[in-house]
């Protein structure tokens, strides 16, 4: 009687074995790649999802052409806008809203300046964010904000002014969920940006005899519809001046900071 072997079926066992263990991890390294591609895409897809929504309070970002069509909606509910102003603890600034409030319509476009003064004997650069409140308002509120937002550098004892064109879109006065809504309050924070030097706790702040050698009209850049905007932290008070007037010329709101403070 001839002896069945076994050695056959327990390497074809051994290999099937060692298939599915190579399967079930080249499946969990997948799945982890694909984890960490979805983290650095969640910024980014978060940012896009809030600017989209509102949600959070996040402003939609107008263009020209958009300001250029706005007309008042016929007998809308008046709204209140509220400024407000806060800066981080590391920021030496004094920030504020240079208008307590501004009343409009839907559809009406207005113009709105906060002020920004650095009283410290050294060069301090910021950045800031934004939101609007209640919330649900943001989906509505547009804005055009000056390039002195993005980041901006003011010299010791430098003071500037940043202007923010502005509308609520018409489609608010359509919108029962927003029947509810007669005030909305603008916020901006300015944060300290810089070199931190973790053995001092202080920021490290370039040179500012090189700033001042370079003009920021030699570093200027496209903005809206082709207004001219300095580089990054290399405005100055006449850049954003010669931004204002531009903006206003091509949006068609007029520069008064008394007109809306009503």
């Amino acid at each position: 009687m001839g002896v069945l072997s076994l050695t056959g079926c327990a390497g074809t066992a051994a290999e099937a074995a060692a298939d599915k263990n190579n399967s079930h991890a080249l499946y969990i390294v997948s799945a982890a790649i694909g984890f960490v591609g979805l983290s650095y895409a969640a910024v980014p897809l978060y940012q896009a999802f809030c600017q989209a929504t509102g949600y959070g309070g996040t402003i939609q970002k107008a263009t020209v052409e958009k300001f250029k069509t706005m007309k008042p909606v016929a007998n809308a509910r008046p709204i209140t806008v509220y400024f407000n102003a806060d800066t981080s603890d590391t920021m030496p600034w004094d920030f504020q809203p240079e208008q307590h409030k501004v009343k409009i319509v839907p559809g009406e476009t207005a113009l709105a300046f906060y002020k920004a003064f650095n009283p410290a004997g050294y060069p301090v650069t910021g950045v800031s964010t934004y939101n609007v409140t209640p919330m649900k308002a943001g989906v509505y509120f547009n804005k055009i904000q000056c390039f002195c937002f993005e980041e901006q550098r003011l010299r010791p004892r430098e003071e500037i002014d940043m202007p923010i064109f502005f509308y609520v879109d018409p489609e608010f006065a359509d919108d029962p969920s927003m029947a509810d809504v007669r005030e909305i309050t603008l916020s901006y924070t300015f944060f300290r940006t810089g070199k931190l030097d973790p053995t001092t706790g202080e920021y490290e702040e370039e040179d500012d005899s090189a700033q001042q050698s370079v003009p920021a009209a030699a570093a200027a850049t496209p903005g809206a519809q082709g207004v001219v905007e300095p580089a990054k932290g290399q405005g100055t008070a006449e850049d954003v001046a010669v931004w204002t007037q531009q903006m206003a010329k091509e949006t068609g709101v007029p520069v008064t900071k008394s007109s809306n403070q009503r």
